[in-house]
């Protein structure tokens, strides 16, 4: 059932095709099975009264959702189910460990240390194999949704929705997207199958050691988007992984192993299920009370707006900032370090902007965007949870890149405006002589923006190593 009324986020091109994408994908999948994905459009309450209304309906299976618009969403319908004597069977799907089974393992808390978590884990029972393939016999025939539909006279639309209902915009007015990403289960497990193809590869994989300016391809799996939108389970990966890991006894461990990254997904599910208002500064008992700028997104501040806005754009005067946020409104993902980088650069590091500010915007334009991970990684990146406490390690806008990326092929390839920059100003243009600027055609204050603010001189109490 797809309620497109109150869908949190705000989705941008390539969310919106990422998602159409592996509805077709679950739709083809139906049909060699005799089947057909039935989209009902409408407040899920309305629908499911509905349905309920044939006494046709005896059971209702769904999978668990630990979102709070998902977890209100669920008791309405359970309520529904009650009235109407209707079998609920829920299941865990989307997380390896069920987060209510963890925090009462843990004294009824959520673990806030990553160490704890793991001595948790260690406890539950092994995680459940992944569940077969269903046969065709176990599929409902199309014919009888049919049937279903004519006997509570349905005349509403139930094919997959079109990009352009999902966004709310005429068609006409639709923006084309700047790249093409193909969603769906067949599409997650070509990638997941070709990326663990290298199993010596897979297996010593450290998530510190791969690099942010890798493009074409990319120094990590980018399977996010997939277990995000469950086109890939996240059990499926687990095992797959596992498999590999036996064969290679001598392989990295977590946090930073691959295995390692599913636990710190484990670990903010968790958190974000525990955590009251988890995703909000205010009434959230584990994050520091900041006088942040915008801390109400209506506040009329125009210097914290400033800010924001030259951030979100890619228009902060720093390359390297810049160059990550064009890569993120161009292709909807960027590697954890990039986030690392700006998410600092907005929020403590230079800006001061509130860092709920940062998570909506990556909630808008991330393919991978999560509750749990979105406003687990700003609690730890602007340093104001109780579970990171390294406030003074700083990402220099400067220093940093320049380890991974001397002569600045990232930034050319992003901010095209830079691309004949003198490598020795590329993440410091400003310090290229006038004349310089002038050849390479980009002067600064006209071609590209001056610094926002000076970073140095804003971080001249830190011990800044550029890491």
């Amino acid at each position: 059932m797809e309620n497109v009324e109150s869908t949190d986020g705000i989705f941008c091109k390539l969310f919106l095709i990422l998602r159409f994408e592996s509805l077709k994908d679950l739709d083809q999948s139906f049909e060699k099975l005799g089947s057909k994905l039935t989209v009902f459009r409408g407040n899920p309450k309305e629908i499911f009264e509905m349905l309920f209304s044939s006494k046709k309906v005896k059971n209702l299976f769904y999978e668990k959702d630990t979102e709070p618009y998902a977890k209100t969403r669920d008791k309405i319908v359970s309520d529904l189910c009650s009235k109407n004597n209707i079998q609920i069977h829920s299941f865990l799907g989307h997380t390896l460990y069920d987060p209510e089974d963890i925090i009462k393992n843990n004294g009824g808390k959520a673990p806030l240390q990553y160490s704890k978590l793991q001595t948790i884990i260690k406890k539950l029972p092994k995680i459940q194999e992944c569940v077969r393939d269903p046969s065709k016999s176990e599929i409902i025939p199309f014919k009888d949704i049919d049937g279903l539909l004519k006997l509570i006279k349905y005349k509403g639309d139930i094919t997959i929705p079109c990009i352009n209902e999902l966004n709310h915009k005429n068609e006409n007015n639709y923006e084309k997207p700047t790249a093409l990403i193909k969603g769906g289960e067949t599409e997650a497990l070509k990638i997941m199958k070709e990326y663990l193809k290298d199993k010596k590869k897979a297996a010593n994989f450290e998530k510190p050691k791969t690099s942010p300016v890798a493009f074409n391809p990319v120094s990590t799996t980018t399977l996010s988007p997939f277990l995000k939108f469950g086109c890939l389970s996240v059990r499926k990966f687990y095992f797959e992984l596992n498999n590999i890991l036996k064969e290679i006894p001598n392989h990295s461990q977590p946090p930073c192993s691959l295995l390692g990254q599913l636990y710190w997904r484990e670990f903010f599910y968790c958190a974000s299920v525990g955590v009251p208002n988890f995703n909000k500064m205010e009434g959230n008992p584990i994050c520091k009370q900041i006088d942040w700028l915008l801390n109400n997104p209506n506040d009329e501040d125009e210097k914290g707006k400033k800010y924001l806005n030259a951030w979100s754009e890619g228009m902060t005067g720093y390359p390297w900032i810049d160059a990550i946020m064009k890569q993120l409104r161009q292709e909807g993902w960027i590697h954890h370090l990039a986030r690392h980088c700006v998410a600092c650069f907005l929020t403590r590091g230079d800006l001061y902007v509130n860092w709920e500010r940062g998570m909506e915007v990556f909630e808008e334009l991330l393919l991978d965007a999560d509750y749990a991970l979105n406003a687990g990684n700003w609690l730890w990146l602007s340093g104001t949870s109780s579970f990171f406490s390294a406030y003074f390690r700083m990402y220099s806008p400067v220093a940093f890149p320049k380890k991974y990326d001397p002569d600045g092929k990232y930034v050319r390839k992003y901010l095209p405006v830079l691309k004949d920059m003198p490598k020795e100003f590329i993440y410091e243009p400003w310090k290229a002589p006038k004349s310089v600027q002038e050849k390479v055609g980009c002067v600064i204050g006209i071609d590209y923006p001056e610094r926002i603010v000076d970073h140095d001189v804003k971080n001249n109490f830190y011990l800044n190593l550029g890491n």
